[in-house]
């Protein structure tokens, strides 16, 4: 009986190690990014596409890094505002207006900037709710 509780116990402390090693940071963005995932299928797949591929030339892939990265600072409010002039993206000028979403809440946009920045062959790391805070006062 000893031995089965010292196992036991040797068993709940090395259980204990491991999930204690666990980055709060990167469980954070992992539950961000699922959450964004069920954003973007009920808000964005049907114009961008299911792989973010975009529409030919009415619709932007979401698949260019380096214009994610550029525009950080922008996204947010393209998602909360829309966007209603020509952008280029992938060297490709798109002419078409983007709705607005400004029933999403920030935390809302923070997870969909999570899963579209770290999708697609994107891998720009964690999007807070505090930085799409701080970028929606500077819309335009």
């Amino acid at each position: 009986m000893r031995r089965y509780f010292i196992g036991l116990l040797f068993l709940f402390a090395v259980a204990t190690i491991i999930f204690s090693c666990q980055d709060a940071g990167k469980i954070k963005q992992d539950v961000y990014y699922v959450n964004g995932r069920d954003l973007y299928l009920k808000h964005c797949q049907n114009c961008h596409g299911a792989n973010g591929e975009g529409l030919g030339t009415l619709t932007p892939p979401l698949t260019d890094t380096i214009f994610l990265k550029v525009n950080k600072q922008k996204l947010a409010c393209f998602i909360k505002n829309g966007i209603k002039e020509p952008i280029t993206v992938g060297g490709l000028e798109y002419e078409g207006t983007m709705p607005g979403f400004a029933n999403l809440q920030n935390i809302d946009i923070a997870q969909l900037l999570v899963y579209i920045s770290n999708s697609f062959g994107n891998h720009q790391g964690m999007y807070t709710y505090e930085q799409v805070a701080k970028d929606l006062k500077s819309c335009k």
